[in-house]
């Protein structure tokens, strides 16, 4: 809702996450959020339900049947939320939004995040080398994006495996 992006602007400018991610501009996010075929999710967790974060997913409407996982910011890394978002997401595209393809593309410098995605099942498709400007001025420098999918047969296989958490809900 236009009524959390304040929260998720200040997430998405902390100093913390700003080295793994290409920052929006409010209007982006306003624009996303009219957007159909995205998805603005705002990650709570607690016993209050507190938000610690947020999602965005694209190509929710997406005819190739292939959604992207454009943005997942978590305030406090290291307590298995990442984990448990991934997992959650998956089945939202595959089941809710009926993916056959569920990809993302992440900073190659974001060894945490890569594990991540590995051990949840993507796919390293490739890498786009270089193509995202970091830094100002004199300091500036390139960061290359490493593009990872996961497929429906390959999430099916992993729920056949017992490997997928199956969720009823959302705020599960």
């Amino acid at each position: 809702m236009l009524s959390d992006l304040d929260f998720v602007v200040s997430v998405e400018q902390d100093a913390r996450n700003l080295v793994f991610i290409t920052p929006w501009e409010r209007t982006q996010h306003e624009g996303a959020i009219r957007f159909p075929d995205s998805r603005h999710f705002i990650v709570e967790a607690g016993d209050q339900w507190e938000p610690i974060g947020f999602v965005i997913l694209q190509g929710c409407r997406n005819p190739n049947r292939s959604v992207e996982l454009k943005r997942i910011v978590l305030q406090t890394p290291g307590r298995g939320l990442g984990r448990a978002c991934v997992r959650m997401l998956k089945q939202l595209a595959f089941r809710d939004l009926a993916a056959h393809r569920f990809w993302l593309d992440v900073k190659s410098l974001n060894a945490r995040a890569l594990r991540l995605y590995a051990s949840e099942g993507f796919v390293e498709e490739g890498r786009l080398r270089e193509s995202v400007r970091v830094g100002t001025g004199e300091t500036a420098g390139w960061e290359s994006l490493v593009v990872m999918s996961l497929l429906d047969r390959e999430y099916q296989a992993r729920a056949d495996a017992g490997l997928e958490t199956a969720f009823s809900g959302y705020g599960a």
